[in-house]
């Protein structure tokens, strides 16, 4: 079966368990797990060789660490530094010892217990990471620990993949006289990212945006996301820390919430078939010849890591109830374990079948894990939702959508006042304006939900509709009646079919843009001819009247063209009539004098 064949049916599996498995509040990532081993060599044995999923599959945990990296400036990322330096060193070193310990009590020899051990020790990003997101878990103080030991734990696999060909046997290990110089190679390679990142990522970006094609941007965040990721796997990194890398350096630029936008489908779809992917790796033979050794491993597994993760919580200073959630968020294994497994096993650390059980184990404890958390919830009834900024200051109320220059002078208004209002702008000129006004801009198309949601517009009260396209005005405000129905949506109007196009859709503050300098400057010209100040204001006064009752009468047929256009003629003659009658009350007036 070709490898298209197998992706339809993934998608298909995928299409059919997923809403099955959300109908019963369980995870999703629990329900790739078990398509995975249905479709697995395990079950229907549909695919043979899960390996070469695996391979394309890793690009989602890749593409899901750059879209955090994303959300992580440097000074988010402050917040994580006593977790990804202390928490995260003691966390490998103290799980890492004493499951390497308990595997030479079981009576395998000191090398082979080491690889198992700090193998067993990491966690797995990608589920964690997900799961956490999934309930906007990340930035409680359970949340931040898991990720900054994560994060130590996928820079701890150059290091431990070192020592453990160091261990090797002398005809298969790979170590040599260079590894020393490969390191300082790597760590240089990284600095050089860093400040390439630093310097040069924003313009680049500024200038694919400029083009003004959207599938030049996108191809500019898929080469940047893979080409860091391949860059960090050359000096012996993970491809997912490199785009992480690439993520943070990239989390303060006006183009964050268009790159999230562009990245974040292909982050879902590759994630899914990771973890279908995880689960066609377990060999579940292992379970009817073995039960109670799978069984037991899986429970001293995930028993001890959350022990001892817990106490190591409550020795960092996180409350009781955080160092629950810490413990059970990491008690499973990861994928980092499946590369240092199979590493052992190709250089005779340890032996194959050694290598598939521990497979199946870790593959068992990661279907733990959602299963154990919905009770740490349960016990913790006080956990409540938070946002994930809830650490920083408060989002704007107000959302301009297109800020050419009808809305750059609202925005003027607006700053003058010390209001503040966040931007979403397509054009990247506009968006360094914006900048200067020291107010939030996110660079992209506000017809894209995705980053209308980054744009927290959830959580505003007020979006101005302000874009110069018609079609897109019409397509943002169709967005924001069906997905943020509480937003007062203020609009701007284009000309009148426009106004009556917005209002059929229910939004009812339309201003056309020309309307009201037309009438003030009627009223002047009205003046110069000699009418009154107070004639010429009567007459604009009527004239606005009757248009806006017009325009009612118009918006109820506006969709037949025949009878809008009769509607019109109607309107112009009532007008006639109108400014007749007006005409002989004042003549009438004038020949009687006042009554």
């Amino acid at each position: 079966m070709s490898f298209l064949e197998q992706v339809v049916v993934y998608l298909a599996a995928a299409t059919i368990a997923v809403p099955l498995f959300h109908r019963f509040k369980l995870s999703d990532v629990l329900g790739y797990l078990i398509i995975g081993v249905v479709l697995g060599p395990s079950g229907i044995a549909f695919v043979s060789d899960p390996e070469r999923i695996m391979e394309f599959a890793e690009l989602g945990v890749v593409f899901l660490l750059f879209i955090i990296g994303l959300e992580l400036n440097p000074a988010r990322l402050w917040v994580f530094r006593r977790y990804l330096i202390n928490l995260g060193a003691t966390q490998v070193f103290v799980v890492g010892t004493f499951l390497a310990v308990l595997a030479r009590l079981l009576g395998l020899d000191w090398a082979a217990g080491f690889v198992i051990g700090f193998a067993l020790a990491l966690s797995s990003t990608a589920f964690v990471l997900q799961f956490l997101r999934e309930r906007n878990h990340l930035m409680r103080p359970h949340g931040r620990a898991a990720f900054g030991i994560l994060l130590f734990q996928d820079i701890a696999i150059i290091p431990l993949l070192g020592i453990m060909y160091a261990m090797a046997p002398a005809t298969e290990s790979p170590v040599n006289s260079h590894m020393l110089l490969q390191l300082v190679s790597s760590l240089g390679l990284i600095a050089a990212f860093i400040l390439f990142g630093h310097f040069l990522l924003r313009p680049v970006f500024r200038l694919l945006a400029e083009v003004q094609i959207r599938e030049a941007f996108l191809a500019g965040a898929l080469l940047l996301v893979l080409g860091s990721g391949l860059l960090m796997e050359y000096a012996g990194m993970t491809m997912a820390f490199g785009a992480f890398l690439a993520g943070v350096l990239l989390a303060d630029s006006e183009y964050r919430h268009q790159l999230e936008a562009d990245i974040a489908p292909f982050k879902g779809l590759l994630l899914g078939l990771f973890f279908i992917a995880i689960g066609m790796l377990a060999d579940l033979s292992y379970l009817s010849t073995e039960p109670l050794t799978v069984l037991m491993l899986v429970t001293i597994l995930v028993g001890m890591k959350t022990s001892l993760i817990f106490f190591l919580g409550r020795g960092f200073k996180l409350s009781l109830q955080d160092s629950f959630g810490l413990g059970i968020c990491l008690s499973q294994g990861g994928e980092l374990a499946f590369v240092i497994l199979t590493e052992a096993a190709n250089v005779n650390l340890i032996t194959q079948e050694v290598q598939s059980i521990l497979v199946l184990v870790v593959t068992l404890s990661i279907a733990t894990t959602p299963i154990l958390y919905f009770f740490y919830e349960r016990f913790f009834r006080s956990l409540k939702d938070e946002e994930y900024d809830a650490n920083l200051p408060g989002e704007s109320e107000i959302i301009i959508a297109g800020f050419g220059r009808f809305a750059q002078i609202i925005a003027r208004v607006l700053a003058s006042k010390n209001i503040p209002f966040t931007a979403i702008e397509k054009n990247p000129s506009r968006v360094e304006f914006v900048r200067r006004f020291g107010n939030k801009i996110y660079f992209g198309d506000a017809t894209d939900l995705d980053l209308l949601r980054a744009a927290n517009t959830e959580q505003a009260k007020i979006f101005i509709l302000a874009v110069d396209d018609l079609e897109d005005s019409v397509l943002i405000a169709q967005l924001i009646r069906e997905y943020f129905p509480h937003l007062v949506i203020l609009a701007r109007a284009r000309n009148r079919q426009h106004e009556l196009v917005l209002r059929s859709l229910g939004v009812q503050n339309v201003v056309r843009e020309t309307l009201h300098s037309s009438l003030n400057l009627t009223e002047q010209i009205l003046t110069e001819q000699g009418f009154s100040q107070e004639d010429a204001h009567s007459i604009v006064e009527t004239f606005k009247e009757h248009d806006a009752k017009t325009l009612m009468m118009q918006l109820a047929v506006h969709q037949d063209e025949e009878a809008l256009i009769q509607t019109a003629k109607s309107a112009a003659e009532e007008l006639r009539a109108l400014f007749d009658r007006d005409e002989q009350a004042k003549e009438h007036i004038d020949e009687t004098g006042p009554q």
